[in-house]
């Protein structure tokens, strides 16, 4: 009996001579490491506590400094796995080793499977690559200073439905990885929509720019940030202008309303190519569509293509679905028992606030129910509900948005990740800095050489995306701020260690 006490109490003093340490949320069941580099582990613990990391039969030992901070590096590893790794009291499973890439950028990268689920739908029904982990970060800014962790995020296999909210560029590049050398690929995914390239850049990468310089130290004060808050309009509290569509006793929705004063258009076409020249507000489309009582009694959906900028579709006046930007492809359940044989109405309510509205061609405009498809392009009934009066310079107060500010992305979006060893960078944005190419020549590099320096390795693969075709055609020679910020994109190319890829058409 005695021994036994014994060793219960040694048992028990060995669990308790292990105080709680805390890692990195990047550091965690599921991971993909970095193979054949000499790897770092790190995280927090009180000053002084002994760090045991455990891994593959062999021990690794360190200890927190005085703030607390520790590090502990491990031997480089081959590609496999799933290994297990103990640090202190903490276990981590399912660890795999393999080729690790930082993915970045705005909405290029941003943009999920799930959003493209027609185009990619045999892709993420198929989808079964456990050893291919995406980690993504979520949106967060810090105008203060760089943050040494995030609170949220977890590693994700791309299996089954947990592929969907992979990036598609991400997705297809890891797998391409993955199939030709046979080894895992981890994906961390930091890319937020619409942002421009000195978001991501470090205050000290963007040292050879006074104005943004000056700038990052200005956003270190909140009281000038929460005066610029409050100088940002507050759309809420201002009277809006009213859409006719919707302030009447009968809604243009209803499909009892009469069309007949309604004029026609094309869909798809924007409408400032058939006539309506410079409306920035919201236009409404009517059509009744004949249909046979075989679509009614199966499940359907209505594909919309895309919709310059925000649209609402109703048929037989029931809502059935909205989208509040004109990047994704709009595809709508309708709901069962909404459709009925013979006539039924069909309304899209689109708002557009800048540049041409309405409905992007080459993309597919149909209702799906079954095997059968009814083509939704053609003449449609329009009717104007709303002009936006055009408001002149001195009228527009610039809104503050922290996601735009230097600096603030790379503090609380890449800053946790340096430590993390990786193989390169994936690099996917230039649109929101097409306004200022020349800058961009100069704010790309620096970006390549920021990240080289954080990470310490001046051989960082560095993958960049040149800006894609969109917008319209223009046969005639112009000038053109995308077609300068494409050449910004090739010039940084011949860094070292740097390769351009080209997406037009």
């Amino acid at each position: 009996m005695k021994k036994i006490i014994c060793l219960l109490l040694l048992i028990s003093c060995t669990h308790l001579c292990y105080t709680q340490i805390t890692l990195p949320r990047l550091i965690r069941d599921s991971m993909v490491l970095q193979r054949d580099q000499p790897l770092n582990l790190w995280g927090w613990a009180p000053a002084a506590e002994k760090i045991v990391v455990k891994f593959n039969g062999k021990s690794y030992k360190g200890k927190a400094d005085q703030t607390g901070a520790w590090k502990i590096q491990l031997p480089p590893t081959p590609a496999g796995g799933p290994y297990v790794i103990s640090i202190n009291n903490i276990t981590l499973s399912e660890v795999l080793f393999g080729d690790v890439w930082l993915c970045s950028g705005q909405s290029n990268m941003v943009h999920q499977l799930n959003i493209h689920d027609v185009s990619y739908a045999k892709d993420i029904a198929t989808a079964n690559d456990p050893d291919i982990r995406q980690f993504w970060v979520p949106t967060q800014t810090n105008l203060s200073g760089p943050q040494k962790n995030i609170s949220m995020g977890n590693w994700k296999a791309a299996v089954g439905e947990d592929v969907r909210p992979f990036s598609a560029v991400a997705y297809f590049f890891a797998k391409q990885l993955h199939d030709r050398f046979k080894v895992p690929i981890g994906i961390i995914n930091a890319s937020v929509g619409g942002t421009p390239i000195e978001a991501w850049t470090s205050e000290e990468g963007l040292r050879e720019f006074p104005n943004w310089q000056a700038l990052i130290q200005k956003n270190k004060d909140t009281a000038y940030i929460n005066e610029l808050i409050k100088k940002t309009p507050n759309t809420s509290s201002t009277k809006q202008p009213v859409d006719a569509g919707m302030s009447g006793s009968q809604k243009w929705y209803d499909p009892l309303l009469p069309t007949n004063s309604w004029k026609t258009i094309n869909l798809p076409g924007y409408w400032e190519d058939q006539g309506i020249k410079d409306l920035n507000g919201i236009v409404w489309y009517r059509r009744e569509f004949d249909l046979p009582a075989s679509i009614t009694q199966q499940g359907a959906k209505v594909f919309l293509g895309r919709i310059v900028d925000a649209d609402e579709l109703y048929i037989n006046g029931k809502l059935v679905g909205t989208t509040g930007y004109q990047y994704p492809q709009r595809r709508y359940k309708i709901p069962a028992g909404l459709l009925k044989p013979g006539k039924n109405s069909f309304t899209i309510r689109v708002t557009n606030t800048n540049g041409k509205g309405g409905f992007v061609t080459d993309k597919p405009y149909c209702l799906i129910a079954g095997t059968d498809t009814i083509d939704l392009k053609g003449y449609w009934k329009y009717k104007v509900g709303l002009v936006y009066p055009p408001m002149k310079n001195n009228e527009i107060a610039p809104a503050f948005s922290a996601q735009n500010q230097p600096a603030s992305l790379f503090n609380a979006m890449v800053a946790h990740a340096i430590p993390y060893n990786i193989k390169g960078v994936c690099w996917y944005q230039g649109e929101s800095n097409a306004s200022r190419p020349l800058e961009y020549a100069s704010l790309l590099p620096a970006l390549i050489r920021d990240w080289r320096n954080k990470w310490q390795n001046y051989s960082l693969p560095f993958l960049n995306v040149q800006l894609p075709g969109f917008m319209d055609y223009n046969y005639l020679p112009s000038e053109s701020n995308w077609a300068l910020l494409r050449e910004a994109q090739l010039k940084a190319a011949s860094l070292p260690h740097s390769a351009l890829v080209v997406a037009i058409d």
